[in-house]
C-alpha cells in the first residue's frame, strides 16, 4: 500500500512538472537595440512632463552611422519600432505648431545637415510605411562633428529659452533640434 501511494505520489509530481514545462511561459532574450526614453524634465520624481521621447538604441559595433541610418533616407530615429514623441504641451518647431499629443519622429540625415520629421502616423515599424502626406512639421538643423564617439545612438533633452533642445548623438554626429513653448 505504501508503495502505491509513493508511485501514486511521484507519477502525480512527475506530470505537475511535465505540465508546467509545456504550459510555461516563453521570454525573449534582452534585444539588441534596447529601448530607451527621454523627457524633460528628466528627473523621475518630476512628473510634470513637457515633452518624452521612446525610442530604440542601436550599437555601431564598428560599423559607420551611414550603414544604419542612410543618408538623404527617412530614417526611424533609432531601431526596430519608429521613434515615438509625447508633448504634453503645444510646442513650436521652427515656424510650425505642434497640438499636444504623440506623433513618429522620424529623422533624414545627410551630409552636413539633418532633418526631423514629426508625423501624425503611430504604431509604426521602421520607416518602410513612412508618407510624407501625414507630416506634421519638418526643421532641418546643421550636423556638427565632435571627437568623442557614442556607441549607442542616444537622445537627451536640455532647458532652452522658452522651451527645450533635443539633442541626438550617434558616433561623432551631433545634431539639436529647438523646440519652444507655444505662447
Amino acid at each position: 500500500m505504501k508503495n502505491l501511494k509513493l508511485i501514486t505520489a511521484v507519477t502525480f509530481a512527475f506530470t505537475m512538472l511535465m505540465s508546467f514545462n509545456a504550459q510555461a511561459q516563453e521570454f525573449k532574450d534582452l534585444d539588441k537595440s534596447p529601448m530607451d526614453v527621454a523627457a524633460f524634465p528628466a528627473d523621475y520624481k518630476e512628473s510634470d512632463k513637457l515633452v518624452k521621447i521612446t525610442y530604440s538604441r542601436p550599437q555601431l559595433k564598428g560599423r559607420p552611422v551611414e550603414q544604419l541610418a542612410e543618408k538623404g533616407k527617412v530614417w526611424r530615429a533609432g531601431a526596430n519600432e519608429a521613434a515615438e514623441i509625447t508633448f504634453y504641451e503645444a510646442m513650436k518647431l521652427g515656424d510650425t505648431f505642434i497640438e499636444p499629443g504623440t506623433y513618429t519622429f522620424y529623422l533624414i540625415p545627410d551630409e552636413n545637415e539633418w532633418t526631423a520629421i514629426i508625423s501624425s502616423d503611430l504604431n509604426v515599424w521602421g520607416s518602410y510605411f513612412y508618407d510624407e502626406k501625414n507630416d506634421v512639421a519638418r526643421f532641418t538643423v546643421p550636423l556638427l562633428k565632435t571627437r568623442e564617439a557614442l556607441e549607442a545612438f542616444s537622445i537627451a533633452f536640455e532647458k532652452a529659452d522658452n522651451g527645450v533642445t533635443m539633442h541626438i548623438g550617434w558616433g561623432t554626429l551631433r545634431v539639436a533640434f529647438p523646440f519652444t513653448i507655444k505662447s
